[in-house]
């Protein structure tokens, strides 16, 4: 299911990249379940940081725009309508990022997202099936609840 956003498409329920992608990305509640949200860009579109190519948007003003949206726009767009009434440090979080140098995909989850199922759902998601890839621990993508 995709869902028009501000910031282009966010992701969720099985939304597959074409190609490999860069983005962040939630562990959200819905229906008794998690549900990875992902707002995800392109590789050949990535924003240069550094050494690396990452997504052009953060965490904070991607979940404020769906925010604003209220619970029922949100489950419209096939969203879960919890990110309406929390703020984005309440569920475990990441980010996809491409290090040029070593032609890796950097995968930066919060803990909870650290399970083989949910980092092989994040791989497919992204489109780095087959690509190379690591996962890493970062304090930027640490739910404190």
């Amino acid at each position: 299911m995709q869902a028009e956003t501000e910031y282009g498409l966010a992701h969720r329920d099985g939304e597959t990249a074409t190609e490999p992608s860069v983005g962040i990305f939630w562990g959200v509640p819905n229906g008794g379940r998690t549900v990875l949200v992902t707002d995800r860009t392109a590789l050949a579109e990535a924003e240069a940081y550094g050494d690396c190519l990452t997504h052009p948007h953060g965490h904070h003003e991607v979940w404020e725009a769906w925010r604003s949206l209220g619970a029922t726009a949100l489950r419209r767009r096939g969203l879960p309508p919890a990110i309406a009434s929390h703020e984005y440090e309440a569920f475990p979080r990441g980010r996809v990022v491409y290090m040029r140098g070593p032609a890796l995909f950097t995968l930066y989850a919060d803990r909870r997202l650290q399970r083989p199922e949910t980092v092989a759902e994040l791989v497919r998601l992204f489109g780095l099936t087959g690509q190379t890839h690591t996962v890493r621990s970062d304090a930027h993508y640490r739910t404190l609840a």
